[in-house]
């Protein structure tokens, strides 16, 4: 008996369980490269639809007025690396430097002084240039002899310690008009580390700037003179 052909309707779940049993009906087998749906290709793009789109997407712009714009051109031209001038800047630097002094540190040049007595700590000659302590007489030995500056030097001490002043200003200049080294300036320095003065000085140091750097020196005085007791003591 030949299996009934298919309908082309099937009327109802028994015909088709029928249909199942007969082996009328054969079910194609499928690999699992069959179920791997294929990517979809990305159409091609047309550039004048592109430009239709982006004209369509503008169509409601309106232009700014021509007063408002803002160019994108400036007018300031900037200088190039090569341009700029090493020399000029040395120029400013020094002319900086002879006017107002910028740039000018006593303490790194060659003619800062400075000096401590015995025991005394290093770091107090830096606090000294460095203007922390308030100056509180001064003389100026300017134009006169050795002979007349030790004078005036020693009566200056003398009547500083008796009025109770212990930081004061020496200024002596710096002496550059001198074919070797700056007399006073070197007199002074020998008067403050030699002599009977040498017990009394606790710490000296070059100026600053606005009291006249490497031309005056500050000193400050002890109470009372150190003497060979007080160093046994010490």
């Amino acid at each position: 008996m030949k299996p009934s052909e298919p309908s082309d309707k099937i009327k109802s779940f028994q015909e088709l369980k029928n249909l199942l049993d007969s082996e009328s009906v054969s079910l194609r087998s499928y690999t699992p490269e069959d179920i791997i749906e294929e990517p979809d290709e990305k159409p091609a793009t047309d550039p004048d639809i592109e430009k239709q789109l982006f004209l369509d997407a503008v169509a409601d712009v309106t232009p700014l007025p021509e007063a408002t714009r803002v160019s994108g051109k400036t007018s300031d031209k900037l200088p190039k690396a090569d341009e700029v001038d090493p020399d000029s800047e040395v120029m400013d630097q020094l002319e900086n430097l002879v006017k107002y002094g910028s740039g000018f540190v006593v303490s790194s040049t060659p003619e800062y002084i400075e000096g401590t007595g015995y025991r005394v700590n290093p770091n107090i000659t830096r606090r000294l240039h460095q203007g922390e302590f308030s100056i509180q007489e001064h003389i100026d030995l300017h134009g006169m002899s050795v002979e007349s500056a030790k004078e005036a030097f020693e009566a200056f001490l003398k009547n500083a310690l008796l009025t109770g002043k212990r930081a004061v200003l020496i200024v002596h200049g710096r002496g550059l008009s001198s074919p070797a080294k700056p007399v006073l300036k070197t007199k002074v320095y020998e008067w403050l580390t030699s002599g009977p003065w040498r017990k009394w000085v606790m710490a000296f140091s070059s100026a600053r700037l606005c009291d006249g750097g490497a031309g005056a020196t500050y000193v400050l005085m002890r109470n009372r003179p150190l003497t060979k007791r007080y160093r046994k003591k010490k």
